[in-house]
């Protein structure tokens, strides 16, 4: 499911903003040009104070700015007595500073490096894709003195809150909306799926995951791949846990199962 949403995000998604709009914190490494200037140019981390150490200018300010404001910088000091009409190009080399984080139900969790244009199904490809128990929901969880908001659609019920929801399904369906813009420091959230259990006589018994919350018994048994040649449809149970207590009660085809059953196809009698 995620390739397909990574295809077809790519197919119509807005042109990325301007790199150099990003901005620049301590132990990025920003690759400097000076044209003609070969032992002004190279590359150059950016060191906890904030600064830079730059050939002939000695400390140039660069945390907290952005790419093109720190070209400015470097060109307007050079070219105040150093070099005539410097022709001045930065870009980032390596992105240290900022960072998301990806969490739950994919197969590399962990810290992603932030390149200050990012969207979540990027950052889920990053992270290796979802595993086969991911749910349909994904939740970005925002710091709440992190610049912008999200848009009415995109807020959780609760108000207030700095969650951001994403419906998957809705995202695989077309509505690239939901293909969330990240910032520094948001975290990703991929929850793992409600699931049901199906044993007995069935020809793959196993754990499967909930699709959609009106899932029935016999939605579960195709998934399990149908009822073996010594099982019986009509000889079914569900084992469910309601109020700490473990309850058994006969099934039919179409009743409705809730997350956490575990289903027992018993064999037939003759």
């Amino acid at each position: 499911m995620l390739t397909l949403l990574v295809l077809t995000a790519l197919q119509v998604a807005p042109a990325p903003p301007d790199p150099r709009l990003y901005t620049v914190g301590p132990n990025d490494v920003l690759l400097v040009t000076v044209y003609n200037q070969p032992q002004l140019s190279g590359k150059f981390v950016v060191e906890a104070d904030g600064s830079i150490a730059f050939p002939l200018l000695g400390r140039v300010p660069a945390g907290g700015l952005s790419v093109r404001a720190i070209e400015d910088t470097v060109r307007q000091r050079l070219a105040a007595g150093f070099v005539n009409d410097p022709q001045v190009n930065v870009t980032v080399d390596q992105y240290r500073s900022q960072q998301i984080f990806v969490m739950g139900e994919v197969k590399q969790p962990g810290s992603l490096q932030f390149t200050g244009s990012m969207t979540l199904i990027e950052a889920l490809a990053r992270a290796g894709s979802m595993t086969e128990h991911a749910g349909t929901d994904v939740v970005i969880v925002r710091s709440s003195n992190a610049s912008g908001s999200a848009t009415p659609a995109q807020k959780p019920n609760a108000p207030g809150d700095d969650a951001i929801r994403v419906n998957l399904q809705s995202l695989q369906s077309g509505t690239l909306s939901q293909n969330v813009p990240l910032r520094a420091g948001d975290t990703i959230f991929v929850p793992r799926a409600e699931t049901v259990f199906v044993s007995g006589e069935v020809r793959n018994p196993g754990e499967y995951v909930m699709r959609s919350s009106g899932m029935t018994v016999r939605q579960a048994l195709a998934l399990a791949g149908g009822v073996s040649e010594r099982g019986s449809s009509r000889r079914i149970q569900i084992v469910r846990v309601v109020n700490g207590k473990e309850e058994t009660v006969s099934a039919t085809l179409q009743m409705p199962l809730k997350a956490g059953d575990t289903i027992v196809v018993h064999e037939r009698y003759f």
